[in-house]
């Protein structure tokens, strides 16, 4: 086993284009909005959120991913819980 073997055997690199699947649970910020619709950004990944047109940015949800493509790292999901507001 070479020496970079061994130093990045334990490691795993996140994505900036991080890949979700229909149904997964996830623990985000709102961190914008394009009109009614609030975002969802992780990375690069941007996923719009139904069901959160009261929420303001920079507030703490839960949601449930609805559909998600992940060549174009863009998808939809629907708001379960508001974690904590901070507007």
């Amino acid at each position: 086993m070479s020496f970079f073997d061994r130093l990045f055997a334990e490691s795993a690199f996140r994505s900036s284009k991080p890949a979700f699947e229909v149904g997964q649970m996830v623990t985000a910020f709102v961190t914008g909005r394009r009109g009614d619709v609030a975002l969802v950004r992780v990375g690069d990944t941007v996923l719009e959120l139904e069901g959160a047109e009261g929420v303001p940015v920079e507030t703490r949800v839960r949601f449930e991913v609805e559909a998600f493509d992940a060549e174009s790292s863009r998808g939809r999901g629907r708001l379960v819980d508001v974690l904590e507001d901070r507007g």
